[in-house]
């Protein structure tokens, strides 16, 4: 596991802070969503949320958000241990935009973080704004393109810009890199180490690529409940993710 980088953080830290689940279960109706997840996500941390599709992740980013009922408890706290209200971040799964949509990256960023009218000239101010954010990604050279002519490598840059105005607490992503090629992946998981080491940020992503999986801090194995949690290296050895991701075959390719 790599070293946590509390306290260490190159540009000022911005409030340290780690993230506490305790039993969460969450339900729908007559089902069960998630049941008694609990884990602990220190202060720097990076994080990726693995498991099938159906398995909770994004209800459990939405409980953590407040967006959705659950019982048991969400502490988030400083890195002294007191208990703190966390600002948090969020990138949501790549949204589609109309590749004829004349809106702009400056468009979008300014009507999300002002209320002033994007059909008006923009003020320099805010140009100076939304460049010096889009610049913490290495997305300067997007401000004046059209959303719908971003790759999708570009537009988890920006999303990601979006979200780091102003700076949170924790970072959650929500599959960051569907819809990004290999390159483009690691380029944004070794971005986004970069920015929770300048930043002191906690981050918890999900994801379905399992080749990206060493450059994160720990690993959990989600299936309605955590099967197992650890080191990358640990996870994927475990009975439980070889159960779960690599069962054996019958012939005619039949799951046993």
């Amino acid at each position: 596991m790599k070293p946590l980088k509390h306290n260490r953080c190159t540009m000022g830290c911005h409030g340290s802070c780690c993230l506490r689940v305790d039993n969460l279960s969450v339900t729908m109706g007559s089902d069960q969503i998630l049941e008694q997840v609990s884990f602990h996500m220190h202060c720097g941390e990076l994080i990726a949320l693995i498991g099938p599709n159906g398995a909770g992740k994004s209800s459990l980013f939405r409980s953590i958000l407040g967006q959705m009922p659950y019982t048991g408890s969400i502490q988030f706290q400083a890195a002294a241990g007191n208990r703190m209200n966390a600002r948090i971040g969020y990138v949501p799964q790549s949204p589609s935009f109309d590749a004829s949509d004349p809106v702009s990256v400056l468009d979008l960023f300014v009507a999300s973080i002002s209320s002033w009218p994007v059909f008006l000239p923009i003020p320099n101010a805010l140009r100076t704004q939304v460049g010096d954010s889009l610049k913490r990604v290495n997305g300067s050279d997007l401000i004046d393109k059209p959303v719908g002519a971003l790759s999708g490598g570009e537009l988890q840059r920006v999303l990601l810009a979006m979200a780091l105005e102003p700076v949170p607490n924790i970072l959650i992503l929500d599959e960051p890199t569907s819809g990004v090629d290999i390159d483009g992946e690691r380029q944004l998981l070794t971005l986004l180490d970069d920015i929770r080491t300048r930043y002191d940020l906690s981050i918890l992503l999900s994801t379905h690529d399992l080749s990206t999986l060493h450059l994160v801090d720990k690993v959990i194995l989600l299936k309605q409940r955590i099967l197992k949690i650890g080191p990358p290296k640990e996870v994927l050895a475990s009975p439980e993710f070889h159960s779960l991701f690599l069962r054996p075959f019958q012939k005619g390719g039949e799951a046993l």
